[in-house]
């Protein structure tokens, strides 16, 4: 019903930038929260930032400062602009969404398939 689909990851020297973009598209009403979580190998899925309908932010600990989230409300599209990357930062990057469905107008989340963010010394 919902697809959710990154794009932007790859390749970036420490200290580099990148803007890894997520779309959404299918059954939307509206979307409430978005975000942006991260797994790397061996380690548990964690958040990296969310953002809600009205545009309030919170970020990890590790990546304030220096990530942004936002969002384009007209485009269901959620952006994390990634600067100062750190070595610990590579994982594979997964967008969410809490979306409410027109069929039914009711909210479920949903994932994106994930985008790998690698980050060189």
């Amino acid at each position: 019903q919902v697809q959710l689909v990154e794009s932007g990851g790859g390749l970036v020297q420490a200290g580099g930038s990148l803007r890894l973009s997520c779309a959404a598209s299918g059954n939307i009403f509206s979307i409430n929260r978005m975000a942006w979580y991260r797994q790397a190998p061996g380690k548990q899925r964690e958040l990296v930032a969310r953002i809600t309908s009205d545009g309030s932010t919170n970020y990890a600990d590790s990546v304030k400062g220096r990530f942004t989230i936002s969002r384009d409300n007209d485009e269901n599209t959620v952006y994390l602009q990634m600067n100062i990357l750190k070595l610990e930062a590579a994982a594979v990057y997964y967008c969410y969404a809490f979306v409410v469905i027109i069929t039914t107008r009711r909210d479920y989340a949903y994932w994106g398939q994930g985008t790998q963010v690698t980050v060189s010394s």
